[in-house]
């Protein structure tokens, strides 16, 4: 199976609702166009797994829960997240350089019991990342480990 983006989304300042995108610019300063979270060059990027997402919620037995919870803003499918900083990834023509591991807040237990506790094992939470390469990506993009 090919590794694939499957999920965007963007939120316009903290504890705003995520918006869902098919499609997004990402900058070298302000990492997804519309992003709070883009002038913190550590944290432009979160990206997820939707294996890690779903093996969280199995966890708990909530697989009702939207990815968008977990307040990421890219979800993948197909691929292993190395927990190895440094590592990059391309998203279509996009490079991103895993900056650390997302660490599950207690947002989390606001959306579901536990559901911090879930994500904590294994960086299930996600990657935090920079932009090395802008681009645009768009659903259904390749996603490769470089």
């Amino acid at each position: 199976m090919t590794a694939t983006l499957i999920g965007i989304a963007r939120k316009a300042r903290s504890r705003a609702p995520m918006e869902i995108l098919d499609t997004v610019d990402v900058s070298l300063t302000h990492g997804i166009d519309g992003d709070c979270r883009g002038k913190l060059r550590k944290r432009q990027i979160t990206i997820m797994t939707m294996e890690d997402w779903q093996a969280a919620c199995a966890e708990i037995d909530r697989a009702d829960l939207p990815w968008t919870t977990r307040r990421a803003n890219i979800l993948v499918q197909g691929i292993e997240i190395p927990q190895m900083p440094g590592t990059q990834i391309r998203i279509g023509n996009l490079i991103v350089e895993i900056t650390g591991e997302t660490d599950p807040c207690r947002r989390m237990e606001e959306a579901a019991a536990d559901l911090e506790k879930a994500l904590r094992p294994d960086w299930r939470g996600g990657a935090t990342c920079r932009t090395i390469q802008p681009g645009t990506i768009r659903i259904n993009d390749p996603v490769i480990l470089l």
